[in-house]
C-alpha cells in the first residue's frame, strides 16, 4: 500500500478546499460590497424618480455580470470536484487490491500458529481474548504461556497507582539475573521508593531506606545515590526543587518501561510482540510481492514454483536480524557443517561457497565480491 500517493491525492484536496473556500468567501463579499453601496444610493436618492431606481438597479446587475460570481463559483467547484475525484481514484485503488495474489501454499504448524497469536494477546495484556483463542482453538499448556505476563501486568499496574512493592520483590527475586545483565532497574526502583518514603513519612524514615537499600549500589551508581539524597535538603519543596525530575510521571513511565523490557527478556521473549513485527514486516513486503506475482502471471511464469524469491525486498533497519548468518552467494543459513567463513578481503561466505569456488583443491580463487584472490586455508570460521 502505497501511503504517501494517498498524502499527496488528500493533501491536493485539503489545498483545494482552503482555496475555495477563500475565494468564495472574497466573492461573496464582493457582492455584499456591491449591494451595499446600491442601497446607500437608492436611499440618497429616495426623492427622485422611480426611472432612477431602475438605472441603480440596472448598474448593480451589469457589474455582477460582469464580475461573474456564479462563473467563479463554479470554475472553483469543478477544481474541487476534479481533486476529489481523483483522489477518490488513488483510494480505490490502493484498497481494492487482490493482495490474495502473493499468496503462496506452504504447510504451516497450526499449534505452532495459535501459540504465537495466543501470546501476542497475553503479552499485550489481552488476557481476557487470549482466554477466549484458547478455549477456542483447544491449545494445551496455555497457562505456561500466560502465568508470566499475568504478574508482569500485575505489577504494571501497580506501578500506574506508584505502589512499588510488587516491582522491588520482583527485582529482589530475579537479583542475580539482573546483576549479570549489568542492569540498573532495581537501583532505580529503590530510588523512586527513597522519594516516595521522604514524602510520605519524611527525612528520617528516607535517611533509613537508604542506609538499607542503597549500600550494594555504591558502586556503579555512586552519582545517582548523592543526587537522590540531595532530595533530602528540598523535602517540603521537592517540586520546585533541582530534583524535581524524580516525581514526573515521564520519570515513573521510563522505569515502567526498562522494567517491561527486562522482564520480557528474563523470560526469553522479545519486548516487541513477534507476531506485531512479522505484520508490519509483511506490510512493507506486500507491495513488491504483489508486483513480483503481477509480472510472473504476465509471463505465464508459475509462482506457487518459486523456491526462493528472485528479487530482494528492503525492509526497514528494525525488521533487520542477523543472529543467523546466511550466506550471500548461495542464500543458505550456516550450520554446524557449513559455518561462515571470513575471507582475508573481509568479505564472509558459507563454507560449501568457499569450497566450490575454489573447486576443492588449494589454488587460488576469486573473492565473488571484490577483485582480491585467497585460498580455502587463508579463510578463517567466524562466529556470530
Amino acid at each position: 500500500m502505497d501511503l504517501s500517493a494517498m498524502q499527496d491525492a488528500f493533501d491536493r484536496v485539503s489545498k483545494k478546499q482552503k482555496v475555495s473556500y477563500s475565494k468564495t468567501q472574497e466573492i461573496i463579499d464582493k457582492i455584499l460590497e456591491q449591494m451595499e453601496q446600491t442601497i446607500e444610493k437608492f436611499l440618497d436618492g429616495r426623492e427622485n424618480a422611480d426611472a432612477d431606481h431602475k438605472i441603480l438597479l440596472s448598474d448593480l446587475q451589469g457589474q455582477l455580470t460582469q464580475y461573474g460570481p456564479l462563473y467563479q463559483l463554479g470554475a472553483l467547484q469543478k477544481e474541487l470536484n476534479l481533486a476529489l475525484s481523483k483522489y477518490g481514484k488513488v483510494m480505490e485503488k490502493q484498497f481494492s487490491v487482490d493482495i490474495a495474489k502473493a499468496y503462496r501454499e506452504m504447510e504451516f504448524d497450526s499449534h505452532l500458529v495459535n501459540q504465537a497469536i495466543a501470546l501476542h494477546f497475553y503479552r499485550q495484556g489481552l488476557f481476557e481474548l487470549g482466554d477466549s483463542f484458547v478455549d477456542e482453538t483447544q491449545e494445551p499448556n496455555a497457562a505456561s504461556l500466560k502465568a508470566p505476563f499475568y504478574e508482569m501486568y500485575q505489577i504494571l499496574e501497580a506501578m500506574k497507582s506508584r505502589k512499588l512493592e510488587l516491582a522491588l520483590e520482583w527485582a529482589r527475586l530475579h537479583q542475580s539475573e539482573l546483576d549479570e545483565k549489568g542492569s540498573s532497574l532495581e537501583f532505580k526502583l529503590h530510588q523512586l521508593q527513597f522519594v516516595h518514603v521522604l514524602l510520605k513519612s519524611g527525612c528520617s524514615a528516607a535517611l533509613q531506606y537508604a542506609r538499607n537499600f542503597f549500600g550494594r549500589f555504591a558502586s556503579q551508581h555512586m552519582g545517582d545515590i548523592q543526587r537522590t539524597m540531595g532530595c533530602l535538603l528540598w523535602a517540603r519543596k521537592l517540586e520546585s526543587s533541582p530534583y524535581a525530575d524524580l516525581l514526573s510521571s515521564t520519570h515513573w513511565e521510563a522505569v515502567s518501561l526498562e522494567f517491561t523490557r527486562e522482564c520480557c527478556s528474563l523470560l526469553g521473549q522479545a519486548y516487541e510482540s513477534p507476531l506485531n513485527v512479522i505484520i508490519l514486516a509483511g506490510c512493507q513486503a506486500l507491495p513488491t510481492l504483489l508486483k513480483l506475482a503481477t509480472v510472473m502471471a504476465n509471463k505465464r511464469s508459475e509462482w506457487q514454483a518459486l523456491k526462493q524469491l528472485p528479487v530482494e525486498i528492503e525492509l526497514d533497519k528494525e525488521f533487520q536480524f542477523h543472529s543467523i548468518f546466511a550466506c550471500p552467494v548461495s542464500r543458505d543459513q550456516s550450520t554446524a557443517e557449513n559455518p561462515p567463513m571470513l575471507m582475508p578481503c573481509g568479505h564472509v561466505l558459507c563454507k560449501q561457497s568457499i569450497l566450490k569456488l575454489a573447486k576443492g583443491s588449494t589454488r587460488l580463487f576469486k573473492c565473488p565480491y571484490c577483485p582480491l584472490e585467497a585460498t580455502v586455508a587463508q579463510c578463517r570460521q567466524i562466529y556470530f
